[in-house]
């Protein structure tokens, strides 16, 4: 074969590994840096700074008077501005299984109603189902992957989302993740409750991105912030009249609760395992 030929084979069987691996790796980005598409918005009813609601009657679906959620430009990059100023989330319009969600995010200024004083607040919905507002007028059920100041991370059960987790308890805290602590239920209609804290803290300072991975298995999570794995549920379900259902599948939404936040880089994959060494972390 001529040097020539040789060279343009190589390069050309470089493209392809490159292109293969390309696919392999199976990023779909959930937000396409121009708008909202694939998104729909849920505004819950207006609270006051008690949090008792004014009217009772929510804003509704893809209804945003107030322009809660807006794309706008951060350090040089597209981005979706949360306001926080009304109580809700942005849903994608899909359901995801057995997959890999990667974001980043960091916190604005504003602080809004009953939050005003309080640590900034959102939070990562995951497996959500049924209807919107189902939480506290607000937020479908599903599994949280806690974002707020301090407690990035933790996990709540949201509207009869329910898990075991391995957690420990001193004194009047509340429960831990421990991967060495005792499997633990946790739902909203037992002694134990619904929130379960995180392990540690890897959350940057103010005013820096974050790096939220999730990872979702079967009936299998697990939260990781910055690298660090917070948190491990197993046997991810839903309590509905006190009967217990598998909850492994769902849409993704991703809460204003009070504060100013940033989002960008939303993209997805699907995964057929966790990988490997992930939960021993």
């Amino acid at each position: 074969m001529k040097p020539t030929r040789l060279i343009l084979s190589v390069l050309c069987c470089t493209i392809v590994f490159g292109f293969t691996l390309f696919k392999r790796a199976g990023w779909t980005p959930l937000f396409n840096g121009k708008d909202l598409n694939g998104w729909d918005t849920y505004l819950a009813p207006d609270y006051d700074d008690n949090g008792k609601p004014i009217t009772g009657k929510p804003v509704g679906l893809n209804n945003d008077p107030l322009r809660v959620f807006t794309v706008t430009t951060q350090d040089g990059e597209s981005v979706i501005r949360i306001s926080g100023q009304s109580w809700g989330g942005i849903s994608t319009k899909k359901e995801y299984e057995n997959y890999h969600l990667q974001l980043q995010f960091k916190w604005g200024k504003l602080q809004w109603g009953q939050k005003k004083n309080a640590n900034k607040d959102s939070g990562l919905l995951y497996h959500c189902v049924g209807r919107q507002g189902a939480d506290y007028g607000s937020w479908m059920r599903s599994q949280e992957f806690q974002i707020d100041e301090g407690n990035c991370g933790d996990y709540w059960g949201v509207a009869g989302g329910a898990a075991d987790i391995p957690a420990v308890k001193t004194g009047e805290k509340p429960f831990v993740y421990d991967p060495q602590g005792t499997m633990t239920t946790f739902r909203e209609d037992s002694k134990t409750g619904r929130f379960c804290k995180k392990r540690g803290n890897a959350e940057n300072p103010a005013g820096q991105w974050n790096t939220v991975d999730l990872y979702c298995s079967g009936d299998t999570s697990v939260h990781m912030m910055n690298g660090k794995v917070m948190m491990v549920l197993y046997n991810n379900r839903q309590i509905d009249k006190g009967q217990a259902s598998r909850l492994a599948k769902g849409k993704i939404q991703i809460q204003s609760e009070g504060a100013e936040v940033y989002y960008k880089q939303i993209k997805i994959q699907a995964i057929s395992r966790l990988p490997d060494g992930l939960i021993t972390q």
